[in-house]
């Protein structure tokens, strides 16, 4: 089972499609069947999920829907991003584990899960972005993929660097299977299964 929709009560369809047309999200559908439903659809740039918001969808009031996440491999970059669409960001903040105060800034140690912005969508619907590098293991299927060119360069550090501990244990020679081990190394990773070494 995989989450596909979630719907976000809103008071003004056309509003909201702006907003979130705004936000660079993907418009995937836009149904109507006369003056009583009214389905649209925005996708989130590389997410498997989407939104729905319109009209005969819920019962909800509008701005309901709180703490609603968007996952994000650099946090700052998400926020410039954000406020260059004209969006109202919070500042961005890091908690030293959870249940924290929020303390400003992002987590110094760029530790994953831990640094945060949000923002709230014209009805009050809250969103929360939390910056996520490294998931803890047991936290992703195995259909490795990547959605930022950061994201990846990333993981393509760590697979160097632990590659490089590798060399180091067999000798010094160079791998010339290195393409194959950094494979299994970031597929490993982001599966939260053994890493290779």
């Amino acid at each position: 089972m995989k989450l596909e929709v979630v719907v976000i009560p809103v008071s003004d369809v056309d509003r909201a499609k702006r907003f979130y047309g705004n936000l660079g999200w993907r418009l995937d559908a836009d149904f109507a069947v006369g003056d009583t439903f009214r389905v649209v659809q925005f996708t989130p740039p590389g997410s498997p999920s989407s939104i729905h918001f319109g009209i005969g969808l819920t019962s909800a009031l509008p701005g309901s829907v709180q703490g609603l996440y968007l996952v994000v491999s650099d946090i700052e970059a998400a926020h410039a991003e954000l406020v260059a669409r004209g969006v109202d960001a919070s500042e961005v903040s890091y908690r030293t584990g959870p249940g924290q105060p929020a303390i400003k800034g992002k987590d110094p140690e760029r530790r994953t899960y831990n640094s945060f912005t949000s923002f709230n969508d014209p009805d009050g619907n809250a969103w929360l972005l939390q910056e996520i590098t490294t998931r803890l293991p047991g936290r992703i299927d195995a259909d490795t993929r990547f959605t930022a060119p950061a994201e990846l360069a990333a993981a393509l550090r760590r697979a160097a660097g632990a590659h490089g501990e590798h060399e180091k244990r067999t000798g010094g020679q160079r791998d010339e299977n290195w393409p194959d081990w950094y494979a299994e190394y970031m597929v490993a990773e982001q599966a939260g299964k053994p890493l290779p070494t």
